[in-house]
């Protein structure tokens, strides 16, 4: 059991997040909106928010940073390609800024991928050797776990289960592809399907309700909640849009279990049953009966998850001077 402190930090396009974590437990957290100014506004955001977090560890010291993030993101140099949400942060050498800024050993993750760790190792996917996770929130990412390993593939960069085509001619997806899963089902796609059933029936609860407020996916999930057919259906079909994608990676990964989370799986309850319905009508008999279950450490799974890699790679180093980010990148 891991027993020593280590700081699970995430970078998102709306906020950033900092967490003191030991054995996968998250003792003190805190976030601020993001700095879209830059990167090293944001960097001394993440100094702030660490200084926080670090009291609740008394004179105990930290021994990792981790840091997970949005792809596209190499992982095992630990530069940022792209954040289409973060402009400036092209080539950005995170993984070395942040041991420099830290002097701690530091690791750089994607996103999915961590909260996959996390969920694998503490939340709803713990004991197995085969599961995928998946967010579904402004766009779909994920992470995979096979054989009992996390899966990375070159440079990092694998698990982009958001990222495969469901609809030939489909919408246009953030990453340029047409009728990809995200552009169907992220809660992205939701909302925009959300405000046009608004706008086609202005009398109705979602019409009445667009006079007032702008329209998202979670507005048709309350409504559901209080029996309105529209909404009901609007949810239904968002529903039947992720058990298509979520039969898609059964047949690709063969997972004991799809973990579900993100902003979206708040309505699991309402979701499951059309997810599983679909599931059952597309995939293959031997994947039918997966489990499908909701994320149980929520949105803190990144940063557990994180966190736990850092501390778990800062112990195989086996040295006393400070790694390079690039002797971090053997997954467990």
């Amino acid at each position: 059991m891991n027993d020593d402190f280590t700081i699970g930090l995430d970078l998102g396009g709306t906020q950033v997040r900092a967490a003191l974590v030991r054995a996968g437990k998250v003792l003190a957290r805190t976030a601020a909106r993001t700095d879209v100014s830059g990167p090293e506004e944001v960097m001394r955001q993440f100094k702030a928010l660490v200084a926080e977090v670090s009291r609740a560890a008394g004179s105990a010291p930290v021994r990792a940073i981790g840091m997970c993030a949005p792809g596209p993101l190499d992982t095992v140099s630990g530069v940022i390609d792209h954040i289409p949400t973060l402009p400036g942060w092209e080539q950005f050498p995170l993984c070395d800024r942040l041991s420099e800024l830290f002097g701690l050993p530091a690791i750089v993750e994607n996103d999915g991928i961590a909260a996959a760790f996390g969920e694998w190792q503490y939340g709803a996917a713990r004991g197995l050797d085969h599961m995928v996770y998946v967010t579904v929130s402004t766009g779909i990412g994920g992470g995979v776990v096979v054989d009992g390993r996390l899966m990375h593939g070159a440079r990092g960069m694998g698990g982009h289960v958001g990222h495969f085509t469901l609809v030939a001619e489909g919408p246009v997806c953030s990453c340029g592809r047409v009728g990809c899963f995200e552009a169907v089902a992220a809660g992205t796609a939701f909302g925009k399907r959300v405000r046009a059933a608004a706008s086609g029936n202005p009398a109705s609860y979602l019409g009445r309700m667009a006079e007032h407020e702008t329209l998202e996916g979670r507005h048709a999930v309350e409504g559901a909640r209080a029996g309105d057919a529209a909404c009901l259906a609007l949810v239904a079909e968002e529903a039947d849009w992720l058990g298509s994608g979520f039969a898609s990676l059964l047949h690709l990964y063969s997972p004991q279990m799809i973990v579900m989370g993100g902003g979206v799986s708040a309505a699991f309850d309402l979701l499951e049953p059309g997810i599983r319905a679909r599931i059952r009508r597309d995939a293959m008999a031997p994947f039918r009966e997966v489990p499908v279950v909701p994320a149980s450490l929520g949105d803190d799974a990144g940063l557990v998850g994180v966190a736990d890699l850092a501390i778990i790679r800062q112990r195989a180093s086996n040295t006393l001077r400070r790694p390079a980010c690039s002797e971090f990148s053997d997954m467990p």
